[in-house]
């Protein structure tokens, strides 16, 4: 059974899945990419092996998002999955059930910073093109050829508001986490994580263990491991096919410095239930 870490690209996944492999795989806490990468992504080629000839086709991926999912879940074991796929359905064919799905961390960001971050990571021009991708239901990611060619593959994100509300409450064992809480009081927002996964796993994490995770997953930390080649899922520039930074403002990312008020308030119009919601505005 799989146990996602679901959200809209540039929303904090990879550092969530960091504190959780920390805590989960390590000794004392002390994070490495190699733990991470034990929380596989999904959707990969390889997870839909045999089952479909065309990766770039959705037609036919759609009709195996369950069937791939059976036969990651054939040892009958409980694992986790990032994913920032949309948990949608396209016609009859669902991209996961409960038969699959045990449980749902979501993570999620307030749009007004992930528009910056998305023109970097995606070599977007401008933040017209940004907001674009940031609003459109039918939005994929997968399609760079200078992709690494085992993530080369057709993932439907949708539109920021479609992403959140498609997995907000859709399983009863679902745990939201603000970006921005994390950033406040990471320690606070670890232990709601680590409560959330004792249902599934068995966790027994010391205060040091706790502050040796945070320490060594902070964005700093993840950035200097980034530049020493550590790190192997960085984007890469459709223009050069040059590897980017995937760690590039982080925290430092603010809107308010960064952003066009005249972009930031389309976005809030656009996001205005989601975002009075989650709190993000008034």
């Amino acid at each position: 059974m799989i146990i996602w870490l679901s959200s809209y690209p540039k929303s904090g996944n990879t550092w969530v899945r960091s504190l959780i492999a920390s805590i989960l795989y390590s000794e004392d806490g002390t994070h490495s990419f190699k733990n991470m990468n034990k929380i596989k992504q999904y959707p990969l080629r390889n997870q839909f092996k045999n089952l479909i000839s065309n990766f770039h086709d959705i037609n036919q991926i759609k009709k195996n998002w369950i069937l791939s999912q059976d036969q990651i879940n054939l040892d009958q074991k409980i694992k986790l999955f990032k994913t920032h796929h949309v948990n949608c359905k396209l016609g009859t064919d669902a991209f996961t059930n409960l038969n699959n799905t045990l449980g749902v961390i979501y993570i999620v960001r307030d749009p007004r910073n992930i528009i910056s971050s998305i023109k970097n990571h995606y070599s977007l021009d401008n933040y017209e093109k940004a907001k674009k991708m940031l609003f459109a239901k039918d939005q994929l990611i997968g399609t760079n050829p200078n992709e690494d060619k085992e993530k080369n593959f057709l993932t439907l994100i949708g539109s920021w508001d479609t992403h959140y509300n498609s997995w907000k409450s859709t399983n009863k064992n679902f745990l939201l986490i603000r970006y921005e809480d994390l950033i406040i009081n990471t320690e606070k927002e670890l232990r709601r994580i680590m409560e959330y996964l004792k249902i599934f796993f068995k966790i027994n994490a010391s205060d040091e263990k706790i502050f040796k995770a945070i320490n060594t997953t902070s964005f700093n930390s993840l950035k200097n491991m980034e530049k020493k080649g550590l790190f192997k899922e960085n984007a890469f520039d459709k223009k050069t096919g040059e590897r980017k930074n995937f760690f590039n403002l982080g925290p430092n990312n603010n809107w308010h410095k960064l952003l066009d008020k005249k972009i930031a308030k389309e976005i809030e119009e656009k996001f205005k239930n989601e975002m009075k919601e989650l709190g993000y505005i008034n």
